[in-house]
């Protein structure tokens, strides 16, 4: 038995999804960024912003705490490569002009797909259904505020982009859902300033309140830099702020 390693992990303010609580990718990312990668997480409640949360890492996965309440888990893990389609630039600013969201958004401060979010603040993907399939797209500039030194995204971005495009597949705009479960695998990160596109697609048909989807980064040219597996979970619509 290895000995377990505890490290501290702290989700700043930014990266929040629900306004009380982080972005579901990014912080599935940020947990996958601390291991090395290849591992799934499950988040087992909403992960808190701004303050430390414990990291306890073993042979067989890790652990996150806010003192004694179980955040999230993670395992070892690895994402199949198969994308079932691609989009085109063109293509995917077409399916962002039918992105569902843009006025009654139950969460619309969200990091990656809100779009109360200000340009160079939060990611604004907005995926929409492209035209004849089952496929959703959307176009991403990253801003240099999510890049380092060397001008790459950081990897827990790169999940958080990848996360609410295959929410909006399994159903999100139909029924409010959250992240509950998300696996990644970055075979290149992307380039601040460069255009890139996001595809999603439903992963099978939904058990309960689960409901699997599949998503994609993609560069200019179609090749596959990102893909991810995730489930999302219905829950009740929030009611709206008085």
């Amino acid at each position: 038995m290895v000995a377990a390693q505890v490290a501290e992990l702290c989700l700043g303010e930014r990266f929040r999804g629900p306004p009380a609580s982080a972005n579901g990718g990014y912080a599935c990312g940020a947990i996958a960024e601390r291991l090395g990668g290849g591992v799934e997480v499950t988040l087992r409640r909403p992960p808190p912003l701004g303050r430390p949360l414990r990291l306890q890492v073993g042979d067989g996965g890790a652990v996150v705490h806010d003192g004694d309440e179980l955040v999230a888990e993670a395992r070892p893990a690895t994402v199949a490569l198969g994308v079932p389609g691609t989009a085109s630039p063109a293509q995917a600013r077409a399916a962002a002009g039918r992105y569902p969201l843009y006025h009654g958004h139950p969460f619309p401060t969200c990091f990656t797909c809100g779009p109360d979010r200000a340009p160079g603040d939060g990611l604004r993907i907005f995926p929409g259904p492209m035209s004849g399939g089952d496929l959703w797209a959307a176009p991403w500039i990253p801003d240099p505020s999510v890049a380092d030194q060397d001008g790459l995204v950081t990897p827990a971005v790169v999940w958080a982009a990848l996360d609410c495009p295959s929410g909006f597949a399994a159903g999100v705009s139909d029924t409010t859902m959250v992240l509950g479960r998300m696996a990644a695998r970055v075979l290149a990160r992307p380039r601040a300033g460069t255009a890139y596109c996001l595809l999603a697609w439903r992963g099978g048909p939904a058990a309960g309140r689960r409901r699997p989807a599949g998503s994609a980064l993609l560069g200019v040219h179609g090749g596959v830099l990102a893909v991810a597996r995730s489930v999302w979970v219905t829950i009740p619509r929030p009611e709206p702020a008085p």
